[in-house]
């Protein structure tokens, strides 16, 4: 037992001390930064091979001084290396300059002339470390300033965004004959996109999409407002005319004409099998009608939310059967653009429901957004929310994938 305690000892001594030398390197020839990201030896070979460079050029050239020139190399070691090592290099590029042209120039020059010029190049290419030195040194204390408060404002942003998807709805409709899948992909950690959906009554379904303009912290703060006007709204009556309009001024008090939000709001009763609308500038619902095969769109019939203290809008309904689908949307699904700059567009999210049908509530969701996933290369440049209501009143079947 101790022979292979002491074969196991003597076998990982090479590689403790391989590791502390590497690491001593590191930390004595290297800044941080480089020395975490690079090969330690690189900066200090291009320097060395630039000093070098220099000092022959130095020496074949009597007729000059060229020590000025050793101002490169010495620039790019005060970025990469220690002080103490650029400061170091100074001198090794002063003691060079002083055997390669002096010792070898077919002139005489005084050597207190040679001693000033020395001192002078010496003091100079000392300045200019030092003043790059310096620069590096507020860098990379700003750097380490400022990362903590980013980390702060990255762990700020994850609680809003795990805040905000309390807003959404949680499990399944309890509706009998409507299946409801809905999703929300934020493009910067917190959306500005809402959705949601409740039952009204044992038949009867309010379906909610909204999309606030802009992006980031601001959009958010406002659908968050949204999101709790909404929920104070389900309390109140079912009028969704004067629903939108309590929302409006609402949302109007609390922004600016450059903050506002499309709205679409709906009912579905799937006991009259009735479908009622209040579309605020948002982009058009699709109604895939099973019977016929075609598309309608539920256009907008008024302004969007928010942008004047007055709303007047119009209710529009429409007849539903069994089999029927509704999507709804926001526009990152149809201006997610390709490398060509082209959109997805309503065209192409019109041929996925087509398409798609026939599939469960959950499964043309998740089609439509891989569609626009794949069109874009998952690069979507807004927030993306789909929601899609699969009309099962006589207990059609639906198609899983």
């Amino acid at each position: 037992m101790s022979d292979l305690v002491h074969h196991a000892v003597g076998e990982s001594r090479p590689a403790v001390f391989r590791g502390l030398r590497e690491s001593v390197l590191r930390l004595s020839l290297l800044r941080k930064d480089w020395a975490a990201n690079g090969p330690p030896w690189l900066p200090l070979v291009l320097v060395l091979a630039a000093i070098a460079g220099v000092a022959y050029a130095d020496h074949l050239v009597v007729s000059l001084s060229l020590v000025y020139l050793y101002t490169l190399p010495l620039t790019v070691g005060a970025v990469f290396l220690p002080k103490e090592v650029s400061y170091g290099l100074i001198v090794a590029c002063i003691v060079f300059h002083y055997f390669f042209h002096y010792f070898d120039s077919p002139r005489h020059i005084h050597l207190g002339l040679r001693i000033f010029h020395d001192l002078s190049a010496l003091l100079c290419l000392t300045f200019i470390v030092y003043v790059i030195q310096l620069y590096i040194e507020r860098q990379e204390s700003l750097v380490k300033t400022v990362e903590p408060q980013r980390d702060d404002l990255l762990r700020d942003v994850e609680l809003a965004a795990e805040v905000q998807r309390l807003f959404l709805p949680l499990g399944k409709l309890v509706v009998s004959g409507l299946e409801v899948a809905g999703m929300m992909q934020p493009a910067r950690g917190v959306s500005g996109d809402y959705y949601d959906y409740f039952a009204i009554n044992a038949h009867t379904t309010q379906i909610i999409i909204a999309d606030v303009a802009g992006k980031g912290v601001p959009a958010a703060l406002l659908m968050s407002a949204t999101a709790a006007a909404v929920r104070l709204e389900a309390n109140h009556d079912r009028n969704m005319l004067e629903q939108v309009e309590r929302l409006n001024t609402g949302i109007h008090s609390v922004s600016d004409s450059d903050r506002y939000l499309t709205l679409l709001l709906a009912e579905i009763d799937a006991q009259k099998r009735t479908l009622r609308y209040v579309n605020c500038g948002h982009n058009p619902g699709l109604l895939f009608r099973a019977r016929t095969k075609t598309l309608t769109r539920l256009d907008s019939s008024c302004p969007p939310i928010g942008l004047a203290p007055k709303e007047i809008c119009e209710l529009a309904s429409e007849t539903l059967v069994a089999g029927d689908v509704l999507v709804f949307y926001t526009d990152g699904v149809t201006e997610a653009e390709n490398q060509l700059g082209e959109e997805f567009g309503i065209e192409r999210l019109s041929a996925t429901v087509r398409g798609g049908s026939s599939l469960s509530a959950e499964d043309l969701m998740n089609n439509i957004y891989n569609a626009a996933a794949d069109f874009c290369r998952d690069d979507f440049d807004d927030d993306v929310t789909i929601l899609v209501v699969k009309c099962n009143f006589d207990g059609s079947p639906t198609v899983s994938s």
